[in-house]
Order: C-alpha cells, then sequence, then structure tokens
C-alpha cells in the first residue's frame, strides 16, 4: 500500500478543520504529521483549484489575520466565506473565533482574544 503524499496529508487535516473555526499554516501543517512546514502549507494551499471544496478559508496565519492584503479579491473571498460561517472579520483581516487547537488528540478548542 502506497503512502499518502505530503498533500494527501495536509488536505486531510484541512477537511478535519470544523465550520467556524480556524487553524493557522503551522499548525495545520503540524495536525498533518508535518510540523515546521507552515510555509509549504501555505504555497501547497495556493495551488487548490478555485472550485475546490477543502475550507481553504479557514487557514489563516499565525497573527490571527487573513494573508491577502486587506481589500484584494483574495482577501474579499476569504473573508465572505468565513463570515458565512458566523466568524467575525474586521476590516484589516483579523479573525475573531475559536482556533482548532493545539493539542489535536483531545479536541482543545480555545477562543481567539480579540485585540484590535
Amino acid at each position: 500500500m502506497a503512502q499518502p503524499t505530503a498533500e494527501e496529508k495536509l488536505w486531510l487535516a484541512l477537511s478535519q478543520v470544523p465550520r467556524g473555526h480556524v487553524i493557522a499554516y503551522g499548525a495545520l501543517a503540524s495536525l498533518a504529521g508535518l510540523p515546521g512546514r507552515a510555509r509549504w502549507a501555505g504555497r501547497a494551499l495556493s495551488t487548490l483549484p478555485a472550485d475546490t471544496r477543502l475550507p481553504w478559508h479557514r487557514v489563516i496565519n499565525a497573527g490571527m489575520r487573513i494573508s491577502f492584503a486587506p481589500g484584494s479579491p483574495a482577501f474579499e473571498r476569504q473573508k465572505q466565506k468565513l463570515e458565512a460561517e458566523g466568524v467575525t472579520v474586521s476590516g484589516n483581516g483579523r479573525v475573531h473565533a475559536p482556533r482548532f487547537g493545539a493539542d489535536f488528540t483531545s479536541q482543545d478548542f480555545r477562543k481567539a482574544t480579540p485585540d484590535d
């Protein structure tokens, strides 16, 4: 039996992020068994087709912000998708939502603290 590729591991991890929650690139990579590969995870996500059913929009940067430039079409698309799930996103891209927790085995969800 063939081992899953790194991308397949990432897609599987991404599919586990619940609606209305977010995860940072690095945490997603760690969840996929690929710790320390946050930038790689971001590049891999950028290769997804526009019509993907994977919840790419739930992935944000470690600063709890959308990584796209505010006001850009990509920023607006991600913001709209997050808001459709009940997530609050401020004009500068700060996301106020539960994070898919650091302790993945116990499904520990931690609340993000609004600070802007």
